[in-house]
């Protein structure tokens, strides 16, 4: 049954080119996106594209490489505090066996 009434709102979304209005998610500490799943007007002219933001390698390697190096840093400072008050320390066994 859902999945019959799952079929029936795509195919009116499909025929009317718009979507049904959902109950408004305002209140304190909820953000709405704009999103357009529309490819036509009503009159039947299409739209045009929408604006896309392109992120390149260069753009997520600006954002992923300071933050990899400071997590470097961090975990290196945390393992050298955590030697120096013996809390961890790992054993120098030697297996000659």
């Amino acid at each position: 049954m859902a999945s019959a009434l799952g079929r029936l709102s795509r195919l009116s979304v499909l025929r009317n080119g718009r979507t049904a209005p959902v109950a408004p998610l305002s209140g304190p500490g909820r953000t709405t996106t704009q999103r357009r799943t529309a490819v036509c007007s009503s009159s039947g002219a299409i739209l045009p594209k929408p604006k896309k933001t392109p992120f390149g390698l260069f753009r997520i390697a600006l954002v992923v490489v300071p933050f990899l190096y400071v997590g470097t840093l961090i975990s290196k400072s945390f393992a050298a505090l955590l030697e120096e008050h013996d809390i961890f320390v790992p054993e120098d066994d030697d297996d000659d066996d």
